[in-house]
């Protein structure tokens, strides 16, 4: 089951192409990328029953031709909101960002919460939710200016196995011709 998620309340709601889905075991990857399908069945598969699975759950042997793709954002809890800093960022998504990016703040490497609503909104609601999602459209951040598609999925991981600390996903990116970065 998978529901399509806008910020409708907001009288700048985002198109629809800007738009993610929540997913489940139940839902449909067979027209998702090879390895975001993979990446997400490995995420089942690593959660405890009834538990969201943590980060020391995942092992990087386990998935090595994914790994390019992986990037894993730390949450940090704050008063003022949710803030994300990159604990990871795979060799592929660091050639698109055409910058190393792991250990810093993501509003620092793509600008603050009020220029990228639906990102932030889309980290918020995993967070809240502690449901993965997945979304194929436009590229909304800084990346290469050939890479204009993107493909992604982006999943909750809780150490205590319920409280998501941190959020991981896989992401492909296309050129500007339909061909996948990378593949």
């Amino acid at each position: 089951m998978f529901e399509l998620v806008e910020d409708t309340a907001s009288p700048s709601a985002e198109p629809a192409q800007l738009a993610w889905l929540d997913c489940t075991a139940a839902t449909d990857r067979s027209n998702w990328n090879s390895k975001i399908a993979r990446f997400f069945d490995y995420w089942l598969g690593i959660a405890p029953p009834g538990r969201l699975p943590g980060r020391q759950h995942f092992d990087p042997l386990d998935i090595p031709d994914v790994l390019p793709h992986i990037w894993l954002l730390e949450v940090l809890r704050l008063p003022e909101g949710n803030r994300f800093r990159y604990r990871l960022a795979g060799t592929k998504e660091v050639e698109s960002l055409e910058q190393e990016v792991t250990g810093r703040w993501f509003d620092e490497v793509h600008g603050a919460p009020t220029g990228k609503p639906a990102t932030y909104l889309r980290f918020n609601h995993i967070v809240a939710n502690r449901v993965a999602t997945y979304r194929k459209g436009p590229v909304m951040l800084i990346h290469h200016r050939d890479h204009q598609t993107v493909e992604n999925c982006m999943v909750p991981l809780a150490r205590d196995g319920a409280t998501v600390d941190m959020i991981m996903a896989c992401s492909v990116l296309f050129w500007q011709d339909g061909k996948p970065v990378g593949r």
